[in-house]
């Protein structure tokens, strides 16, 4: 694969660290606020906006992209229907800022993370709280489904990576993964024994679930790794970093593929967040306030 920037889209006041997509639009959360929603094709925003009281930290459309969970920096969670425009739930629930938000479509249920180790459980179709788990483990930076649904994994602080049986929400697994913590989780699309990590020390790992071993440790950037997201199959693997890159990986062998940096009209600042579009596209964001819309030449 060979990687251009097919598009750059401006609008936010201040750095974006959230993203999400569907058709033909790209939502994205920032510091400024703001939760707006872009036309990727003509790289302009719609008259979809929401403004809050506090930074936007993660966002997701759930229920066939048909609503929006919002998280803010203060750990309110928000639930909105896209198609009557306006707002359904509110809670309080969390206390500190929500991280990462992740929607199980077989279990209809939606799962919202924070910075007190919280993992919250909601019924997506009638927004009731059906689990609070603490874990006492720091920030959960982020939190990954494996593609049947039946895996949670989770980045934590205190450097660990922990698993959770989704029909149960047992814990199965729990391994020091990161020194500092751990930041971004991801499980191989083809399959669910194999999960991916990055952490504040740099490093992108390859583990193997069923004997808690990785296969592969790669210092993989200079500075924390903040996302990771699968393209082509399950064959690519793309890593966002706060050293302001994104680097294209081999998913089975994680070798270098390409690096995308200022050079080669990449972003200027800690990029936070990344979105898949297509098999061969994806979009970025930052702290440079930019949405970039990546695709392969």
């Amino acid at each position: 694969m060979n990687f251009r920037k097919l598009k750059e889209i401006s609008g936010h006041a201040a750095g974006i660290y959230s993203l999400d997509f569907h058709g033909n639009y790209l939502y994205s959360a920032s510091a400024d606020k703001h939760v707006a929603r872009w036309k990727i094709d003509e790289g302009i925003q719609d008259k979809f906006s929401i403004k809050f009281n506090e930074a936007v930290y993660a966002i997701r459309l759930f229920d066939e992209a048909t609503r929006l969970a919002v998280g803010l920096a203060n750990g309110d969670l928000h639930f909105f229907d896209l198609t009557d425009r306006k707002e359904l739930k509110f809670y309080t629930q969390h206390r500190k800022a929500i991280f990462s938000i992740v929607e199980n479509k077989p279990c209809r249920q939606l799962y919202s993370a924070d910075a007190d180790g919280n993992l919250s459980v909601w019924d997506t179709q009638t927004f009731e709280l059906l689990a609070y788990l603490p874990f006492d483990c720091g920030k959960i930076r982020r939190i990954a489904l494996s593609d049947q649904g039946d895996k949670i994994a989770l980045a934590c602080q205190d450097g660990q990576v922990r698993i959770l049986h989704a029909a149960t929400l047992n814990l199965t697994a729990a391994f020091d993964a990161h020194k500092d913590g751990a930041t971004a989780v991801l499980f191989d699309p083809n399959d669910s024994s194999i999960l991916y990590s990055g952490g504040k020390d740099a490093y992108l790992k390859k583990w193997d679930l069923e004997s808690i071993v990785f296969q592969k440790a790669i210092p993989a950037h200079n500075y924390a790794i903040y996302d990771l997201i699968s393209l082509q199959e399950g064959q690519t693997l793309v890593s966002a970093s706060r050293d302001k890159t994104i680097k294209i990986w081999n998913s089975e062998s994680l070798e270098i593929i390409q690096r995308l940096d200022s050079k080669s009209g990449g972003h200027r600042h800690s990029v936070n967040s990344l979105s898949a579009m297509t098999s061969e596209s994806f979009a970025s964001c930052s702290d440079d306030r930019r949405l970039i819309l990546w695709g392969d030449q």
